[in-house]
């Protein structure tokens, strides 16, 4: 037969604690992502010149 696993307190609290890490880690992360790309420029689609772009 099996034996039963037992995590006592302490044990769950260490998962627990484990998984909030890092779930707090993975938002902080996404936060500064978004920030960096707020940061840039957006990427021009015309020429600064004004000049219409050539195509085919």
């Amino acid at each position: 037969m099996t034996k039963d696993k037992y995590l006592g307190a302490g044990g769950k609290a260490a998962i627990a604690g484990a998984i909030g890490s890092a779930a707090i880690a993975a938002a902080l992360l996404y936060v500064n992502r978004r920030k960096e790309r707020e940061r840039r420029p957006p990427t021009a689609t015309t020429p600064p010149s004004g000049e219409q772009p050539e195509t085919d």
